[in-house]
């Protein structure tokens, strides 16, 4: 499919798009900075331009769960900014949940009101994001960004928005 019909799915599974939808689909393109990317394919994308196609059909649909698993792995710092601004225009829009798996602690921080710090597969904290961030958090997180020394291999976070 062409990135205009993938987007599209978010509106309407047959793909049946009439003006409103194919407006609908143009604008969520360029707010994740596709605009003019409407008839490639997937082979002719970056890992990153495929993400943001993602969250951009994401934008189409009406849900109350936004569920994202490393959303923003394939993204420069600057572009991983903005859609971290976009992400969060997007919560405060909708007012919908929003479940973020990542291995960036900075992106926690940002985008998180509550996060669950895994620890090889198993929920080793959860709290306040803020509190993580602190002298007194979990050892296990302050372990993994090199705080107390040491690292923690296979380590996530998940972070939540509340609605």
């Amino acid at each position: 499919l062409t990135v205009e019909a993938n987007v599209g799915l978010g509106r309407s599974p047959s793909l049946k798009l009439g003006d409103g939808d194919r407006a609908a689909v143009a604008e969520a393109l360029a707010r994740v900075g596709l605009a003019g990317k409407e008839k490639r394919l997937p082979r002719e994308l970056s890992g990153g331009e495929r993400q943001r196609v993602a969250l951009a059909r994401v934008l189409l649909r009406d849900r109350p769960v936004l569920l994202l698993d490393e959303p923003f792995a394939s993204l420069g710092p600057a572009l991983r900014e903005d859609m971290l601004d976009l992400l969060a225009g997007i919560h405060a829009e909708r007012k919908m949940t929003v479940l973020f798996v990542t291995h960036q602690p900075e992106d926690a921080r940002r985008i998180g009101q509550d996060v669950a710090f895994l620890d090889e597969g198993r929920i080793a904290a959860t709290g306040p994001a803020d509190d993580f961030f602190d002298q007194s958090g979990p050892d296990a997180f302050r372990r993994y960004i090199g705080d107390r020394g040491g690292t923690v291999a296979g380590s996530q976070h998940i972070a939540r928005k509340r609605t």
